[in-house]
Order: C-alpha cells, then sequence, then structure tokens
C-alpha cells in the first residue's frame, strides 16, 4: 500500500493539555515543570509515551528500565519529548492463576492510560508473553502512532555441553525426573544454567514469538525480534525506535494504517515458517477483534496449511534464539516467504517502507538455523485447526512440535476434571493408562481454569515414561507454554466450563485424532451426546464480585482470542474533556 503522509506542523493531541495560555493549560504545563522541563518542550513538539512494562516481579523485562534510556535519547534526538509511562505488567511466570487472565485487564489499563493522557505516540517497550499482546491491543484501539521495541531473548544456556533452552529443557528435565533418568541433583544444578542473561526465553516460545509477530505485522522496526537482551545492537534498536517514533507522528502513521489483513496474512504465515506458539492464535485472533478485521481460525489453518518449519529452534527444533539472531533472524525468513509467493510484500510497516523492500537484500549467515525448504523440520508447519464433534468451534496443534506416528489416532480416553484432578490421580501406578490412551483434561479454559492456564502439555505418568515413552495424545481447553512439544491438542472450544461436547468426555470413551485431515472425534453416538450435555451443569460458579466477575462474564471463547465482548472493534483516539 502507499501511504501518504499528514502535513506538519499541525496541532498535536497533546496540545489540547499543553498548548495555549489558559488556566487548564497551566494547570497541566505547570505541575509537570515541576521536574524541571523548560518551557520550550510544550511549544508543540511531540509528546512521546515509553509505556514499559518493567518489574522487579516480571523477570523477563528486568533490563526494560535501562532500554527507555536509549529511547529517551532516541526521541531527544529526533525533536520528541520523551515521557516514561509505567503500565501493567503480567508475568507469565510468577502470576497465578495465569498471566493470561489478565492480558485483557493490562491492555484496558494501557488503552485507557494512551487515552487519558496528553501522548501523541507510544513506544511499547514490551517482552513477557503478554505484555506484547496486551500493549498491541491497547494501542490498536486507541489508534495513535505506535512502535514496539522488544527486551530481546535470553543469552544461549548450557549444562555439560549441551544448549538448555529456557522452558524446553524445564519439560525435559522434569519427565526425566519421573521417569529415573535424571538426579534432583543434576537437575538443581542445571537450574543454574537456564537463565543466564537479562531477556525472555531463548527458545522459540510465546515471547519470541509475539517479537517475531510484531516485526511480521509491520509494528516494529526490522530485526527488532531476535537480538539478545544484553548484545549492545539491542540497545541501538531501542534508540532507533525512539528517533522512529518522532516522525511516526509526525506523519500520523497509526496502528491502523499497518494492521491491514494482509499484515495479519504475513504474520500467520511467518509463525508457521518459525514453528512459533500456540499462543499467537489467540493474541492475533484477539488483536485482529480490536482493529475489527475478522480474522478466524479457519484462516490460521488456510493460511498456515502450506508453510514449512524453516527455523531450527528449540522446542521444535535443535538451536536457540542467539544462533537465530546471528543466523540473520525474522528478516531472512520474510524474505524466504516473500520468494515462495507467501508473502504480502506491499504491506506497510512503522519504518514507512513496504515489507519486502527491508527484507529482500538480506542474506541468510546459517543454513543449519535457518534451514532451506527441502530440510524444513516439517513441509506443513502451520498451526493445525481441528474441528468435529468434539470440538464444534475448533482446536488447534503444533504440528512441527507433535510426534508424527500420533497425528492419526484412535485411544480411549482417560479424563482429569480438572487441574486437581489431574495432579491427584498422574503418580498413581494404578492409573489406568498406557501409552495408547488419550488424556483428557477439562475445565482449564477461559471460563474454567479461569485464564486459560498453560497446562495442556500434561506430563505422562511416570509408569509411562518409564517405558521409555515420551509423547501421548493430549486433549484440553487450556493453552500451552510457547516452549512446550508435544501431540497436544489446545483450546478445545467451546470450553468445558461453558458446556462444549470436552465437557462430557467420560473415562473409556474412544477418541480418533486425524491432524492430516484436521478431524477431533468423540466416538460416542449423537444420542448419547445430547443426553449427557442435557444432564450437564457447570462446575465453574460466577464470582460474587472484583475482576473475576468481570472476566466470567465477559470473555469470549479461545476460537475469538478470549478478549472481552465490549473491547472488540477500533474506538479511535478521541481526547477526554477536560473536567477542570
Amino acid at each position: 500500500m502507499t501511504f501518504k503522509p499528514s502535513p506538519w506542523p499541525r496541532k498535536l493531541r497533546s496540545q489540547e493539555w499543553y498548548g495555549g495560555t489558559s488556566r487548564d493549560n497551566i494547570y497541566h504545563r505547570g505541575w509537570l515543570k515541576n521536574q524541571g522541563y523548560p518551557h520550550d518542550l510544550f511549544d508543540g513538539r511531540p509528546v512521546i509515551g515509553i509505556l514499559n512494562t518493567w518489574s522487579d516481579l516480571t523477570p523477563c523485562n528486568g533490563h526494560l528500565r535501562e532500554l527507555a534510556e536509549k529511547v529517551k535519547a532516541g526521541v531527544w534526538e529526533a525533536g520528541g519529548f520523551p515521557l516514561e509511562v509505567p503500565v501493567f505488567s503480567a508475568s507469565e511466570n510468577t502470576y497465578r492463576p495465569t498471566a493470561m487472565m489478565y492480558r485483557n485487564l493490562a491492555a484496558l489499563a494501557v488503552e485507557e492510560t494512551m487515552r487519558a493522557q496528553p501522548i501523541d505516540g507510544a513506544v511499547l517497550l514490551v517482552g513477557c508473553d503478554k505484555t506484547t499482546p496486551s500493549l498491541l491491543m491497547g494501542a490498536a484501539s486507541t489508534d495513535i502512532p505506535s512502535i514496539v521495541v522488544t527486551g530481546g531473548p535470553m543469552l544461549n544456556g548450557w549444562f555439560r555441553g549441551e544448549r538448555v533452552g529456557s522452558g524446553t529443557a524445564l519439560w525435559q528435565m522434569s519427565e526425566a525426573i519421573k521417569a529415573g533418568t535424571m538426579s534432583k541433583e543434576d537437575f538443581l544444578e542445571a537450574e543454574q544454567a537456564m537463565s543466564r542473561s537479562s531477556g525472555t526465553c531463548n527458545t522459540m516460545g510465546t515471547a519470541s514469538t509475539m517479537a517475531s509477530m510484531a516485526e511480521a505485522l509491520g509494528m516494529a522496526l526490522s530485526g527488532n525480534a531476535a537480538i539478545p537482551a544484553v548484545d549492545s545492537r539491542r540497545r541501538v534498536m531501542a534508540q532507533l525506535t525512539g528517533r522512529r517514533i518522532v516522525q511516526m507522528v509526525k506523519d500520523d502513521l497509526k496502528p491502523s494504517d499497518i494492521l491491514t489483513r494482509e499484515a495479519f496474512e504475513n504474520a500467520i504465515r511467518t509463525n508457521g515458517a518459525i514453528g512459533g506458539s500456540t499462543n499467537a492464535v489467540v493474541h492475533l485472533l484477539a488483536l485482529a477483534g480490536r482493529v475489527g478485521i475478522d480474522l478466524t481460525l479457519d484462516d490460521w489453518d488456510r493460511l498456515g496449511r502450506d508453510v514449512p518449519t524453516i527455523v531450527n529452534l528449540m522446542p521444535s527444533g535443535k538451536y536457540l534464539m542467539e544462533e537465530f539472531f546471528y543466523a540473520g533472524g525474522l528478516p531472512v525468513v520474510l524474505k524466504r516467504l516473500g520468494e515462495a509467493g507467501l508473502l504480502h510484500k506491499e504491506a506497510l510497516t512503522v519504518s514507512g517502507e513496504k515489507i519486502w523492500d527491508e527484507v529482500k537484500d538480506v542474506t541468510n549467515w546459517n543454513e543449519d538455523v535457518i534451514l532451506p525448504t527441502e530440510k524444513a523440520l516439517a513441509q506443513a508447519g502451520g498451526i493445525a485447526v481441528l474441528k468435529g464433534n468434539l470440538a464444534p468451534k475448533g482446536a488447534v496443534l503444533k504440528p512441527s512440535a507433535a510426534t508424527p506416528s500420533l497425528m492419526v489416532h484412535r485411544g480411549r480416553a482417560v479424563v482429569f476434571e480438572d487441574i486437581d484432578d489431574y495432579k491427584r490421580k498422574i503418580n498413581d501406578p494404578d492409573l489406568d493408562i498406557d501409552e495408547t490412551c488419550v488424556m483428557v483434561l477439562k475445565n482449564c479454559g477461559p471460563r474454567g481454569y479461569p485464564g486459560m492456564a498453560e497446562v495442556g502439555n500434561m506430563g505422562l505418568p511416570p509408569k509411562v515414561l518409564k517405558k521409555g515413552i515420551t509423547d501421548m495424545v493430549r486433549i484440553s481447553d487450556a493453552r500451552m507454554s510457547g516452549t512446550a512439544y508435544g501431540t497436544v491438542v489446545l483450546h478445545t472450544s467451546p470450553e468445558a466450563a461453558a458446556g462444549g461436547p470436552l465437557a462430557i468426555v467420560r473415562d473409556g470413551d474412544f477418541i480418533e485424532l486425524d491432524v492430516p485431515n484436521r478431524r477431533l472425534h468423540l466416538d460416542v453416538p449423537e444420542g448419547e451426546i445430547e443426553r449427557r450435555l442435557a444432564e450437564w451443569k457447570s462446575p465453574v460458579e460466577r464470582p460474587a464480585s472484583g475482576y473475576g466477575m468481570l472476566y466470567h462474564d465477559h470473555v469470549t471463547g479461545a476460537d475469538t482470542g478470549a478478549d472481552f465482548d465490549f473491547l472488540r472493534g477500533a474506538r479511535g483516539n478521541a481526547v477526554p474533556k477536560d473536567s477542570h
């Protein structure tokens, strides 16, 4: 598309607060001057909000204060006025019951922060899983010029000469403990190697996936996604981002100019090529809903089906984000998609340029990390969307992280009514289960957990692990960490707590999984399914007050992004009336 910048200079949004000599203007301007800002900073230059998700309790984002200083330097250099604003930071590794329950609250808080304050443009300073989508969702709803800069991944972990992928190694080692092939002492020693620098997960987990999605959508500068957190080039990227947002404000380049249907299609295909997290599905569906684009699960399946997974990173492959950066990062992947006719080359980015112009001349420096198509980890690497009488509105599976021999499977259901039921039963040697069974977990969807926690990659029972089995078919309405792996069916919709067919599965029922034909079938007569559903009663009680009640009443299903129903649709950057 061709973008035509708005004429400059023009009256900026911030001038509603700071421009003029009225009592109200002096009220807004005078108080801010107590920080020592000269009068000429309020003369009509762009006010840039640096929306910082730093928190001591969000370890992935613990270094963002330092990065914010580089963003500020860039804003100052470009003639803007930077103001750092702390915003809601939901950490995946500390929030209970799950950070996903608070993604929508964070997005709402960010939206209102942007809408209610004198910000002409925003730098979205993000990192941990939910901080990236929540800030993008808030920015999309206000439609103020915005740009993403991520904190970057950790350096590689190493343990006894082997790469340690954050998250992925944790799942592997915890299973090894149950199988009796790893000692507790070795596990504790390995812990010290898992997180050896600042940054997000060093695998292609949800944080790096969402950083890649931001870049593929055009909402971050080219090359942003993969630079390690502690690499000096990450700080350079932050400073360049600070410079760029000032020009974006002058040009009036907004999220609605960039977040087009073509941009979302580029992101979906990119997710397939990188072996990205299944969490990207719910986040991009929610983001599309914020800008009024009718993106569906069927789009995810259709667009990703023919995309080969060419990024050889854990959990699907061998390497980590550090090697991905050295190989050339996401620009190389986008170039490969473009060469294969799988990229909308005209899509606009925050640079003001077309996405193809940014990547067409890049070089792949390591073809063992970013693979040739003929050596792809999976030739059909996009997210598979399954439907059938067990998932009328769809469920998802990540083929690149699954076991090929289990992609077509029929097995006896072993049912866990909720996560506590699973924890009570899974280590029982008398549990009637073997590797041919299908593990079913209920009531872990958006309403059920609540918040749709990352528990879908249920650990296998020790009695199976001790046979040397490392994967089984698992089905739930939950999510799983982007660092996890296995033949895991997730996001089953409608969820059990909303009366979806998953709610009435019983021990001993047979379930058929057919990924090539996108089918998930409960092999129970239709009349029996209807009878069970008629007798079903929800085990989930509506919270009596507070955010839990709001969440329960308004969260949508995973098939539409698990956003709040009242936040869908762009609402623009209207300036509230001054109350003084």
